[in-house]
């Protein structure tokens, strides 16, 4: 199974570096997580991974291979997949549609169509909305839209973007839930969050992202118990 390493990242914007020295390992099969405040550098970390901020040194490898210099669309094609945060669907096309542009690259249509059986078994309230416009669904709702759409890439590797975000708690943890499924397929998932207490409640390992810098990493359990994640993270 494919491996995610990124080794002594930095970079940023401009001449601004927001990332500093940053190494983290996703296990393939497993939830990786990382945590951080708003501004801590996480979205830079996924912008980086997808070929849209350029590492200025370091690494970042995916089943060996160099990820640096490779455009967004290859490495989407080579097995990873987004939730971006704030969901993102296309509001004017339909759940269907909306679903199908996840397998864009995938030329056999028999093979998209099992793809759609299989996000519909995941959230059969999606096949009962199937041609209700993506933009006038629920917040919930919007979010299996987004998260079925990264299922229909079948990827190796789903990266997801704070997914409770501005949620409400009862699709918090439907939507934590379905990551804990989607991991029980084989999936292998980074996910990236705020919501320490969820997320660690589903993860195997975690990293915890500051000012650009991991500051702490381990199993879930163990930072679950750090004093120093607990006084940030649970009050």
């Amino acid at each position: 199974m494919s491996k995610l390493i990124v080794k002594g990242l930095t970079t940023g914007y401009d001449k601004v570096n927001v990332l500093h020295d940053v190494s983290i390992e996703v296990e393939p099969g497993k939830i990786t997580c990382i945590l951080g405040a708003n501004g801590a550098g996480k979205s830079t970390l996924i912008r980086s991974i997808l070929g849209l901020t350029p590492p200025r040194q370091g690494e970042i490898l995916w089943d060996g291979r160099n990820l640096a210099g490779k455009q967004t669309h290859a490495i989407i094609g080579g097995g990873i997949s987004c939730i971006p945060e704030g969901r993102k669907v296309f509001p004017r096309m339909t759940v269907a549609e909306n679903l199908a542009l996840g397998a864009f690259l995938e030329k056999d249509s028999a093979l998209v169509r099992d793809r759609l059986a299989q996000v519909y078994e995941i959230f059969p309230r999606l096949k009962e909305r199937s041609t209700q416009l993506a933009g006038t669904m629920s917040g919930g709702e919007q979010a299996m839209v987004s998260i079925g759409r990264g299922l229909m890439a079948e990827p190796k590797l789903l990266v997801i973007d704070e997914p409770s975000l501005g949620l409400s708690p009862l699709y918090v943890k439907e939507n934590f839930n379905v990551i804990r499924r989607i991991n029980s397929l084989g999936i292998t998932v980074l996910l990236v969050e705020q919501n320490a207490r969820q997320t660690l409640a589903i993860s195997h390992y975690g990293y915890v992202l500051s000012q650009g810098r991991v500051v702490a990493q381990g199993t879930a359990q163990e930072l679950a118990s750090n004093d120093d994640v607990r006084s940030a993270y649970f009050g």
